[in-house]
C-alpha cells in the first residue's frame, strides 16, 4: 500500500518553479516510488512523463557514451533515476532546459548526494530545486500533515491531536522496524535478511562508487561501531580502535557515511558569550532499524531494556525533528550544547534569533529538574552585554522535554513536555 509522502507537494511546487527537480537521499527511502506515483497522478490529468533508470546497464551505457542520443530517446518531461551513474548527462540537460521556457522538464534522483550535488551545483546552478528525502516520519505513518518542529503551546497541542498515541513498546517497535518503507512493513523475523541484503548492496555498489574501500570487512566493523555509538560524540580514536583502522581512515569513512545520508553529524552551538563549550560534534544514525540490526539488538524489547535504549531514543527524536524540516523544504537548524562543566542540552534549534532548547528523556514522567541545564543559556539574554557582543545576543524561547508521556503540558512558565511520537 502506497504511503503518501510529505515531499509530494514540495516536488510539485518546485516543478512549477524550477526546470529541474533533484530528489536526493539514501537508497530504499522511496524516492522513485514517490516520483512514479506522481507521474501516475499527472498522467491521469493528461500530463505524461517518461521514466528511465540508470540502474539499467544498457541505459546507463547509452547515457554515458551518447548523452545527446539518450535525451532524444527519453525526451522531457522525464524522470531520470540514479543520475549519479551518468554525470555526463548534466551538461546536455543544461542545454535542453536553457532552450525552453517550460518548468519541471527533468526530475532526477540520486542516492550518492556528495557526487551528485557537486555535479548538479556546478552544472545546473539556478535551474534546479533540491529535495532531500529520508525515511518515513511519524507524521507520514499517521497520515498527518507534516510541519516543522517549532516549539510553542499551539504547536504542541495541535500535533498531539493530529497524530496517534504510541506507548513505549510501540515506539521501540517502530525504532527497530526502521524507516525504509520496504523493510518497515516486513514481518519482524524477515527484517534481518532484508537489512543484510541492504548492507551488502551498499558495500558492493555505493561505497565502491564513492571511494576505494580496501578492506570491506573492516569497513563492516566500522559501520557496526558507528551504529552502536549513535547519539554519542564523534571520537575518531574510539571508532578507529573498534574497526582496527587508523584515525585518518576512520575520519574518511565517517565522512563517507555522512555523504551517503546514513549518518547525520550535529555540530555544537558556538557563541562567544558562552564560555568553555565542548567542540566535539555528535553523530546520529538516520535509520535506527538498520542501526539496531548492525548493533545486534534482535528485538524491540531487548533494545528497550538494554544499555543503549536512551541513545537510540535520542537519535529517534533527532530523526523526527530533522525530517520535520527537510520534509518542508527547510534546512534543519539543529545544534547541541555541552559545556566543560557538564551542562548539556540535547538539541538547540535556532530560528530568527531565538533559541529553543530541547531535552530528550526516555521516561514518561518528566520533572522540572530535567530542564535545569536550560538555565545555562541565560547569559545570551542579558541586557547589559558589551557593545562588541551585542550582535550575539539571543532570545531563549519555549523549552521542550521530549518524552513518552502521552500528554503535552507546561511544567513551568517556559518549558513544556511533549510526546516524541507527535513530532
Amino acid at each position: 500500500m502506497y504511503i503518501t509522502r510529505a515531499q509530494e507537494s514540495l516536488v510539485l511546487r518546485y516543478s512549477s518553479i524550477f526546470k529541474v527537480v533533484a530528489v536526493t537521499g539514501p537508497r530504499q527511502v522511496g524516492k522513485t516510488t514517490m516520483l512514479r506515483h506522481l507521474i501516475e497522478v499527472q498522467d491521469k490529468g493528461g500530463h505524461s512523463r517518461n521514466y528511465v533508470s540508470l540502474d539499467n546497464t544498457a541505459q546507463r551505457q547509452l547515457a554515458k557514451s551518447d548523452p545527446e542520443l539518450f535525451l532524444q530517446r527519453f525526451r522531457p518531461p522525464v524522470l531520470i533515476d540514479e543520475i549519479q551513474y551518468a554525470p555526463e548527462l548534466l551538461p546536455y540537460i543544461k542545454l535542453a532546459v536553457d532552450e525552453s521556457d517550460e518548468t519541471g522538464l527533468f526530475w532526477i534522483t540520486g542516492s550518492q548526494p556528495f557526487h551528485l550535488m557537486r555535479h548538479v551545483s556546478e552544472t545546473l546552478a539556478g535551474r534546479v530545486g533540491i529535495v532531500e528525502m529520508l525515511g518515513l516520519s511519524n507524521a507520514e505513518r499517521a497520515g498527518a500533515e507534516s510541519e516543522p518542529f517549532l516549539p510553542s503551546p499551539s504547536y504542541f497541542e495541535r500535533r498531539v491531536q493530529a497524530t496517534h498515541e504510541l506507548g513505549s513498546a510501540e515506539v521501540f517497535s517502530r525504532i527497530c522496524a526502521g524507516s525504509f518503507p520496504g523493510i518497515a512493513t516486513l514481518p519482524e523475523d524477515v527484517r534481518p535478511a532484508a537489512y543484510d541484503a541492504l548492507v551488502d548492496t551498499y558495500l558492493m555498489r555505493d561505497i565502491r562508487d564513492l571511494s576505494q574501500v580496501a578492506d570491506e570487512m573492516k569497513f563492516g566493523r566500522f559501520l557496526v561501531a558507528v551504529a552502536s555509538l549513535t547519539a554519542r560524540p564523534v571520537v575518531y580514536a574510539e571508532l578507529a580502535r573498534m574497526a582496527d583502522v587508523d584515525q585518518k581512515t576512520a575520519k574518511a569513512w565517517l565522512s563517507l557515511l555522512v555523504s551517503s545520508y546514513l549518518v547525520k553529524v550535529v555540530q555544537p552551538y558556538a557563541n562567544s558569550i558562552l564560555k568553555r563549550l565542548v567542540k566535539q560534534p555528535v553523530m546520529h544514525f538516520t535509520d535506527l532499524g538498520l542501526a539496531a540490526h548492525l548493533a545486534g539488538w534482535s528485538t524491540p524489547r531487548a533494545l528497550e531494556m538494554g544499555a543503549s535504549s536512551g541513545h537510540f531514543f535520542e537519535s529517534y527524536v533527532f530523526g523526527e525533528i530533522y525530517k520535520s524540516f527537510v520534509n518542508a523544504g527547510r534546512r534543519p537548524p539543529i545544534w547541541f550544547f555541552r559545556s566543560n562543566d557538564r551542562r548539556e542540552i540535547d538539541f538547540l534549534l535556532e530560528m530568527d534569533g531565538v533559541l529553543y532548547p530541547v531535552e530528550v528523556k526516555q521516561g514518561a514522567n518528566p520533572v522540572e529538574h530535567d530542564a535545569r541545564h536550560f538555565k545555562a543559556l541565560g547569559p545570551l539574554e542579558a541586557e547589559n552585554l558589551p557593545l562588541e557582543l551585542a550582535s550575539l545576543r539571543r532570545e531563549v524561547g519555549v523549552g521542550t522535554i521530549v518524552c513518552l508521556n502521552p500528554q503535552t503540558y507546561p511544567i513551568n512558565r517556559s518549558v513544556w513536555t511533549f510526546p516524541a511520537w507527535a513530532i
